[in-house]
């Protein structure tokens, strides 16, 4: 079975506005009744989804499980999916994406664990000031690696680092099944005290019949049973998972550990699913700069050739929404009138203009015209 393709996600789906809402709507501007209704409580809303943080929680040395209750506006979301979060920070609107676990649909209660990245705007806001009764903004669920609904099917689940959260939501949808699915967890980290979620892993380990977990660490050596050493290789991959033909793969972590990932298990797997939470590594394209001509403001710009275009543009003072940065979620798309641009993930190259295009994943490979 061919691998599942990684790229290009559809964009999140936004249920209709109901005619009670079209027709409130037409008399009182969202905006004025969010700032109005703000006063009364701080997560009611004309149609924005919002969440409350009702609790702060210490996942490992360098990362923080926020759970968070939405407003009626949140629709829910699969496990394996992704969640836009925003904030302000330092007086700026800042949105990046987390991939939560539902903890109870009814009360839309959810969690997501946020690691400290050195630098990272957000994420150090979320994991040293986010405190109870904060509200932040949450977008609709978004993405395409999710768990076969078949419960006979087996499954091979490898993360790195911070790619635990969304593979942590589908074990814990697998562990109420009320058939038993084939699981195995391969999780990769430097040192031990990086690990989340040690104590219920080991307890979903001891309790779920037919799931296995393994903690493989690359700078520090094994102690407990159920740890080991060493990066992915294929030899590693034989060992722990022999029946590796009859599995349906997840991989998520660093873009340089899915692109490993896919390379010693996609052709062997019945099925293979992806995510990275950075880009994976690409060929520079031949030096140089290109002009980036931003046909709504009238701006110019000279960027280096084959660098992330929202990187590119925001190195250079100049703002566009995002969240993913992974081209996942459709935030930054916007409209390209000419020129060549390279998809950085699929190496994809494209001449053609486009009406939506994930430059958080896309670098000019000439001078190009955008509709920003």
């Amino acid at each position: 079975m061919p691998p599942v393709p990684q790229s290009r996600p559809p964009a999140p789906n936004r249920p209709a506005p109901s005619r009670r809402r079209r027709l409130l709507g037409a008399l009182v501007p969202p905006g004025f009744f969010d700032f109005w209704a703000g006063h009364v409580s701080k997560t009611l809303s004309f149609e924005r989804p919002l969440a409350r943080i009702v609790a702060v929680e210490r996942a490992s040395a360098d990362a923080v499980t926020l759970v968070l209750r939405a407003n009626r506006h949140w629709q829910g979301c699969a496990p394996g999916q992704h969640v836009s979060i925003g904030a302000e920070v330092d007086g700026r609107r800042v949105h990046r994406s987390y991939s939560p676990s539902v903890i109870d649909p009814r009360r839309r209660l959810l969690a997501i664990t946020v690691k400290t990245i050195d630098g990272g705007l957000l994420s150090g806001h979320l994991a040293t000031r986010a405190k109870r009764g904060d509200v932040l903004e949450i977008g609709q669920a978004y993405g395409a690696m999710t768990l076969p609904e078949d419960p006979s099917l087996p499954v091979l689940l490898l993360a790195a680092g911070s790619g635990i959260t969304p593979l942590m939501a589908m074990l814990r949808t697998l562990a109420r099944r009320e058939v038993p699915t084939l699981a195995t967890l391969l999780y990769w980290s430097r040192r031990r005290d990086q690990l989340c979620y040690v104590d219920e892993l080991r307890a979903l380990a001891a309790s779920v019949p037919g799931l296995r977990v393994r903690f493989l660490l690359t700078g520090e050596a094994a102690t407990a049973a159920d740890e080991g050493e060493g990066r992915l290789d294929t030899e590693l991959l034989a060992t722990h998972v022999p029946d590796l033909a009859l599995r349906h793969v997840y991989a998520c972590g660093p873009g340089g550990f899915v692109d490993r990932a896919r390379a010693v298990a996609a052709a062997d797997a019945a099925a293979f699913q992806a995510e990275a939470f950075t880009l994976p590594d690409v060929a520079p394209a031949t030096g140089g700069k290109v002009e980036v001509r931003l046909a709504r403001s009238g701006r110019s710009v000279q960027v280096e050739r084959g660098v992330p275009l929202l990187a590119a543009l925001e190195a250079q003072g100049i703002k566009h929404p995002n969240a993913c940065r992974m081209g996942l979620c459709n935030t930054c798309a916007c409209g390209k009138r000419a020129g060549t641009t390279r998809h950085l993930i699929d190496g994809l190259v494209d001449s053609e203009a486009a009406s939506a295009l994930r430059i958080c994943v896309s670098a000019a490979l000439t001078d190009i015209e955008l509709d920003l």
